[in-house]
């Protein structure tokens, strides 16, 4: 399964006008890199979210998320989100705000 269009077309619309902002196919889906850090993406119709270690425990407690783990090896810092767990109007932008929150502390990358 490619990755949902529809998910990319509504985070474009929240996301993409944020400096520093841009897109990049990997890991068989599309991240959203802020200054070279990934801060979201998306796998399949996953929401993938980039929360650092301190939330980590907390965001897995929310309905919807796990462990983001595509390749048999959890990543700690970064969060898998269902669709149920963005689906109302406040449950997007919430998340990409978290990662673009925890994105933006972390050191630009070169280009």
């Amino acid at each position: 399964m490619a990755y949902d269009t529809d998910l990319e077309a509504r985070i474009d619309l929240a996301s993409l006008n944020w400096p520093g902002f841009a897109k990049k196919k990997m890991f068989g889906g599309l991240g959203y890199l802020l200054n070279g850090n990934m801060a979201f993406g998306i796998w399949k119709d996953h929401l993938v979210v980039r929360c650092g270690p301190a939330a980590h425990a907390a965001c897995l407690a929310r309905p919807g998320v796990g462990e983001f783990d595509v390749t048999g090896r959890p990543m700690a810092g970064w969060v898998l989100v269902a669709p149920e767990g963005f689906a109302d109007a406040a449950g997007l932008p919430a998340w990409l705000e978290l990662g673009r929150d925890f994105a933006a502390c972390l050191p630009a990358k070169a280009s």
